[in-house]
């Protein structure tokens, strides 16, 4: 196999194995991974706003509305006046919510995440480089995305 043949071989496994583990977080917990980010923010505790999960998961407010829109229907998250400022809205997880991420499984971002902050400084520096060197040859570095592995809508959970 020729070098050219070695690169897509890898990036079709990366997109499968991110797609195979959306699969399996949609069918363990029905949820996206997007979804389970912002759940996992919510744990810490923290009187956390729309703009806040969305600034600690990276995406954009109207993504992170869409995204709580559908929590709240589901009876992971509710939404709260604040008692000091009305005009503030918290997001607080619900107990059914902290069940849910308790007994979530790992994402395949964790595993990556762990074994990525692993690497030496040069190493993380130089698979960053490449990777953003691929999203440019592919035509895709100005598209907007969360750092986020996931396949497909990043609201909703793959079917």
């Amino acid at each position: 196999m020729d070098r050219l043949e070695e690169t897509l071989v890898a990036m079709r496994q990366i997109m499968r194995a991110t797609d195979m583990d959306g699969r399996k977080l949609a069918r363990e917990t029905g949820l996206s991974a997007s979804q389970l980010m912002a759940l996992q923010a919510l744990k810490s505790d923290v009187d956390m706003t729309a703009g806040s999960i969305a600034k600690e998961v990276n995406l954009s407010q109207a993504t992170i509305s869409t995204l709580l829109d559908r929590l709240e229907s589901r009876g992971l998250v509710q939404r709260e006046r604040g008692q000091s400022d009305k005009r503030k809205v918290f997001v607080i997880l619900t107990d059914e919510g902290k069940a849910l991420v308790s007994e979530a499984p790992t994402a395949l971002q964790d595993q990556f995440t762990r074994k990525f902050e692993e690497l030496e400084d040069w190493e993380q520096g130089m698979i960053a480089a490449c990777m953003g060197r691929v999203a440019d040859m592919l035509g895709a570095s100005d598209i907007d995305a969360a750092p986020v592995l996931h396949a497909g809508a990043i609201d909703k959970p793959p079917v």
